[in-house]
């Protein structure tokens, strides 16, 4: 198996160097490629992506920002592994915890695997963040009679093929309650193992804001609403 690590970007010249080492020292169980969406960066982050020469990297670049959902699905057109994970370049996530995704798949346990964050007083960037996430997540649970633990994770490893299939739309952090939505619609529920977290905050440059939380829930409704047969944005 070969395993396509996506990683969106934007504007992270101060941590997307570590954010490239931390993920390429992994000792992942089977081959991976690490595939890198600069969304129009208009900082130095184009400069520092220049300078990788391992050979696993693969950069991409957006002429202007288009959003994370935009820049993910740009990655995924682009993977060439079987399997994906999305991975941040924000260090929030650790990408040791990818292995942990990849058991249930390898013993075949599990197709889709999300990492399910606990939250705490030094990983938590506000209290509000944290609620926020959990009212998204009981939404998601409540609409489609499911038990998931943390819908917004970064976490989430599936088949290529499958991704595709959702055809998701939503350009911005929308993405991951549309992604979830469509998973859970299909009765495809995510198989959840415990991961490491900790959030950065505005001064660092932290982008998401309940205007995403508002935005969710309407995807969430959407979703669950939505006449089979019928895909968002096509007549």
């Amino acid at each position: 198996m070969k395993l396509s690590i996506l990683m969106p970007v934007y504007n992270e010249e101060e941590r997307i160097a570590d954010a490239l080492k931390q993920a390429l020292a992994v000792d992942y169980p089977c081959e991976i490629e690490l595939v890198v969406v600069d969304d129009g960066s208009r900082d130095g982050t184009r400069e520092v992506l220049g300078r990788s020469d391992d050979a696993r990297v693969r950069v991409i670049t957006h002429p202007r920002n288009a959003g994370k959902g935009a820049a993910i699905r740009t990655a995924v057109d682009n993977a060439e592994g079987e399997y994906m994970v999305i991975l941040d370049a924000d260090l929030e996530y650790d990408p040791q915890d990818i292995t942990k995704l990849l058991e249930p798949v390898l013993d075949g346990r599990a197709t889709v695997v999300y990492g399910n964050r606990t939250f705490g007083s030094h990983s938590a960037y506000s209290f509000w963040y944290v609620m926020g996430n959990k009212a998204v997540t009981t939404a998601a649970n409540v609409l489609f009679n499911s038990y998931i633990g943390d819908l917004e994770t970064c976490f989430k490893l599936m088949p290529v093929a499958l991704y595709r299939s959702l055809d998701v739309r939503s350009r911005g952090f929308g993405m991951e309650a549309e992604v979830t939505g469509k998973l859970l619609r299909r009765k495809i529920r995510p198989y959840e193992v415990p991961i490491s977290y900790r959030a950065r905050g505005r001064e660092e440059g932290k982008k998401i804001t309940w205007k995403d939380g508002v935005e969710a829930l309407l995807i969430l409704s959407r979703e669950r609403t939505r006449r089979r047969g019928i895909t968002p944005g096509k007549r």
